[in-house]
């Protein structure tokens, strides 16, 4: 795997009202991550010459072989909306020099079951806006995406009125567990690979 450092956005939406949507699982796990490093979230304002469009951790993430610390990796949550993101996530991956192939998004996906987390690099939005923006900044599909399940809304209720919401009570109680594997997922992908990294994850126990 080349040299340099890797780029991991967690999508979602600012402010407390939005903090435990479906919507904004990808800053959950974000959080996540950044627990396991000792690391807290800064202002990226005046490292990109702008106000604030992100907050950023810079860490090395996991353990290599013989107890090296990993790859260094910018831990990124967009303080915009969802549906333009875009803009801080090319911003930051200009800055740090990041190709997009060593972009991971961590977002919520409607089409995989919830509790359930699947990883590929390039493809269609499935109608998500933040990556629809992201590609369209970035000018091309060609990153990687952790895709965080969060299930199909019930009956005729909206899609994008579904992600806004909480997770019910029941979601709640597994939903650390979901975290925790979407965040095992990118330390995989950055320590071992996509492709090892989706054996691992894409195959049931």
């Amino acid at each position: 795997m080349s040299d340099g450092p890797w780029l991991v956005v967690g999508l979602g939406n600012p402010g407390p009202q939005y903090a435990g949507n479906r919507h904004n699982v990808g800053h959950m796990v974000l959080d996540e991550l950044a627990s396991r490093c000792s690391a807290s979230f800064g202002s990226s304002g005046g490292l990109l010459g702008r106000r604030p469009q992100a907050v950023t951790a810079d860490v090395r993430l996991g353990v290599l072989p013989g107890g090296a610390p990993g790859p260094r990796v910018i831990l990124a949550k967009p303080t915009t909306y969802m549906n333009v993101s875009g803009g801080p996530v090319a911003a930051l991956a200009s800055y740090y020099s990041v190709p997009p192939e060593r972009v991971i998004m961590v977002h919520d996906e409607l089409d995989i079951p919830f509790d359930d987390v699947r990883l590929k690099r390039g493809g269609g939005e499935g109608g998500h806006n933040g990556l629809r923006d992201t590609t369209k900044a970035l000018g091309t599909k060609d990153y990687i995406r952790v895709r965080v399940g969060v299930g199909r809304p019930p009956g005729r209720m909206d899609a994008a009125d579904f992600v806004l919401r909480d997770f019910s009570t029941a979601e709640r109680k597994v939903l650390p567990f979901l975290v925790d594997n979407a965040a095992d997922a990118v330390e995989a992908v950055v320590l071992q690979g996509l492709e090892a990294a989706q054996l691992r994850f894409h195959t049931k126990s």
